[in-house]
C-alpha cells in the first residue's frame, strides 16, 4: 500500500463525520441491465447521483474544507469546474461555515451555474479553462482563499474512498467493479478503499476517446495531459492526469477501458427508457462500458457500476441522449 494513501480506518472516521452532512447513497440491482447482458451476468449501480450536490464531488470538497484549520478557511475558497466541482464546493462553505467564489467556464451547463449560486457562491465566468485557472489563482493570491482541487490530492481522496468503503458494506459479493475517470480523483480514492477491504475485486476504470489523459498515464508510466478535450461527457474532460491521483490509480486498478460519446449518448437513452432515469453523460459511462467494450469480458459475474452525477437540465438531456437500443 502507498504510505500516503489514506487508511480504512481513517476513511471510516471520516464516514462518522459525513453522517449529518452526506448522503449514504443506495445501490440498486440493475435488472434492465442485466436482461440487455444475459448469461447470468448481475449488475448493482451505486447511485452516487443521488448524493448532495448531484454528484459524488460532495466528498471530496467536504473532506478538504474538513482539513483545513479555521484559520485557514476563514477567508474562504475558490475552485475551478465546469459545473460539478464548483457545486460541491459551494455545499462544503456552506456546511462549514465560509465562503466560496468560484471561477467555472462561460460555456457550463447554466443549470449548474444556478445550482453554484443557490448554496451561496459567488460565480466568476472564464472563456477557457487555462483563463479559469489564471482567474482562481488570482483569487487566492488577492482574497486568501484556499484553492481545492477537483480532482488532485490525499483530502479528495479520502473523500471519494467513503464511496468504496460504502460500496464493500453494501454489496457482498462482487467481481468486478467499474469506476468513470475523468482525472482521476474518484477511482483514485474509490480504488484504495476497495483494495484494502476486498483486494480479490477487479477495478476497471472507464474513460471516454476524448479525454484519455489516464490511459496516456498508464502507458508511459507518469501523468500525462491532452491538448484538447473532445467529449460529450464534460464531467470526464480533464485535460490532464496528476501525480497523487495517478499513482493511486496505478496502484489499484486492474485496467482500464475507454468508451466513445455514441455509446455514451445511447446509454443515457437506455437508463431513461428502461430504468427511467435522466443522467449526465458521465454518469452513463459505466453503463456505456458494460454494454460496449467489456460485454464479453464480464459475462456471468457480478458487476457493480459507479453512476456518479445528475446535474443535466431536460433540455440538455433531451439533446444527448440517443433513444435506442446499445450495440
Amino acid at each position: 500500500m502507498n504510505p500516503t494513501a489514506p487508511n480504512i480506518n481513517e476513511i471510516r472516521e471520516l464516514c462518522d463525520l459525513f453522517q449529518n452532512k452526506l448522503i449514504h447513497t443506495p445501490v440498486l440491482q440493475c435488472a434492465a441491465l442485466e436482461a440487455a447482458l444475459g448469461h447470468g451476468t448481475r449488475v448493482t449501480a451505486k447511485l452516487e447521483f443521488l448524493q448532495r450536490t448531484g454528484t459524488f464531488k460532495a466528498r471530496g470538497a467536504l473532506a478538504t474544507l474538513y482539513g483545513l484549520s479555521d484559520e485557514v478557511r476563514a477567508p474562504g475558497v475558490t475552485a475551478v469546474s465546469a459545473g460539478n466541482h464548483a457545486i460541491a464546493t459551494a455545499f462544503a462553505a456552506k456546511a462549514t461555515g465560509t465562503s466560496a467564489k468560484v471561477v467555472m467556464i462561460r460555456a457550463a451547463n447554466p443549470a449548474r451555474v444556478q445550482a453554484c449560486k443557490e448554496y451561496g457562491a459567488e460565480v466568476v465566468l472564464a472563456d477557457d479553462v487555462h483563463q479559469a485557472f489564471a482567474l482562481a489563482q488570482a483569487i487566492q493570491d488577492e482574497e486568501g482563499r484556499y484553492f481545492v482541487h477537483p480532482f488532485e490530492g490525499r483530502s479528495i481522496a479520502l473523500g471519494a474512498g467513503t464511496a468504496g468503503l460504502e460500496i464493500c458494506e453494501q454489496v457482498r459479493d462482487i467481481d468486478t467493479l467499474l469506476v468513470p475517470v475523468g482525472g482521476g480523483g474518484l477511482i483514485a480514492g474509490i480504488s484504495n478503499a476497495v483494495k484494502q477491504l476486498r483486494p480479490e475485486i477487479e477495478i476497471i476504470g472507464v474513460e471516454p476517446q476524448g479525454a484519455d489523459s489516464m490511459h496516456r498515464s498508464f502507458a508511459s508510466g507518469k501523468p500525462e495531459s491532452i491538448d484538447t478535450v473532445r467529449t460529450i461527457a464534460d464531467s470526464l474532460g480533464a485535460p490532464f492526469a496528476m501525480p497523487y491521483s495517478f499513482a493511486l490509480t496505478r496502484d489499484n486498478v486492474d485496467r482500464l477501458t475507454m468508451i466513445n460519446d455514441d455509446q455514451i449518448c445511447r446509454a443515457m437513452g437506455l437508463l431513461f427508457r428502461e430504468m427511467q432515469l435522466a443522467v449526465e453523460p458521465a454518469c452513463a459511462a459505466t453503463t456505456a462500458a458494460l454494454l460496449g467494450p467489456l460485454r464479453e469480458s464480464l459475462l456471468g459475474k457480478h458487476v457493480v457500476i459507479v453512476m456518479c452525477g445528475s446535474n443535466i437540465d431536460w433540455p440538455t438531456f433531451q439533446q444527448q441522449a440517443v433513444f435506442d437500443a446499445v450495440a
